[in-house]
């Protein structure tokens, strides 16, 4: 499939979808998703594996943005949390993608609504969640990392996205983690899952979207940097407690509409 929008169009929507996104520091994906499919006209399973590749970019220019605020250092330490989770969010990849070329579009509709559903009681609810003590501690604590990252795994793969709307509270409840650290852990996490759910989808015939919009993934790249990048900057400017449940509502709506689009 092959989108007519022009180039200049699709920068504009991935920046301000980016900073949406930075406002919250995420990237983006969540928001990127409903509008590739409501705006765009991309099929379901299309617009996943366009949001997916986007997100890749997006993922990868993010965790040396953040270097500044959470030096590669600090992450690199928490190199035993980072493996634990990723024992599970990479198989998770890998089922959540090969699960989403298996499934009917209509069907693919209805899920990807329910986890936008999802999303949005995240932001609403659990995103501000603060720093505090490990819920678990040893093998209880290694099993539900490895849980959790399988989930989280399968949930970014159906989507396309990175997964730090759910890697960030994880990072904070099960493990304790100071909320800025987290964020950078999920960046090093997502990145390698998201490799994977890609690996997959790559063996799909529906790949081929990316060779057929190469102009709009270019343009749609760049906003969804450039975007991120800004609303990273003006993190704070907004108050958390108004920002979150706006953004709630949108993806809420977002979801009722792809449900519809089903």
């Amino acid at each position: 499939m092959k989108v007519t929008s022009r180039p200049p169009i699709a920068f504009s929507a991935g920046g301000v979808i980016g900073t949406l996104g930075g406002l919250i520091g995420l990237g983006g994906a969540e928001f990127r998703l409903p509008v590739l499919i409501s705006v765009f006209g991309f099929k379901a399973l299309d617009a996943v594996i366009v949001n997916k590749a986007v997100s890749l970019v997006v993922v990868a220019f993010a965790l040396p943005f953040r270097a500044s605020v959470v030096p590669f250092a600090d992450v690199a330490a928490h190199w035993g949390i980072i493996a634990n989770l990723l024992a599970g969010s990479l198989f998770g990849a890998w089922a959540g993608a090969g699960l989403a070329v298996r499934l009917s579009s209509g069907v693919l509709y209805r899920v990807i609504a329910l986890l936008l559903g999802t999303i949005a009681v995240v932001l609403a609810f659990g995103h501000g969640a603060a720093p505090a003590e490990a819920l678990l501690t040893g093998w209880p604590q290694l099993a539900a990392g490895v849980a959790a990252g399988f989930a989280i795994g399968i949930f970014a793969s159906v989507l396309g996205v990175a997964g730090g709307e759910l890697l960030i509270p994880t990072l904070i409840l099960l493990f304790g983690m100071d909320v800025k650290l987290a964020g950078s852990l999920s960046l090093a996490i997502s990145l390698p899952t998201m490799l994977v759910g890609f690996a997959r989808y790559s063996r799909d015939r529906s790949f081929a979207v990316l060779g057929h919009n190469r102009g709009f993934l270019l343009a749609m790249g760049l906003g969804s940097i450039a975007g991120a990048f800004v609303g990273s900057r003006l993190l704070g400017i907004i108050p958390t407690g108004v920002l979150l449940p706006l953004l709630a509502g949108l993806l809420a709506l977002s979801a009722i509409k792809v449900w519809r689009h089903g």
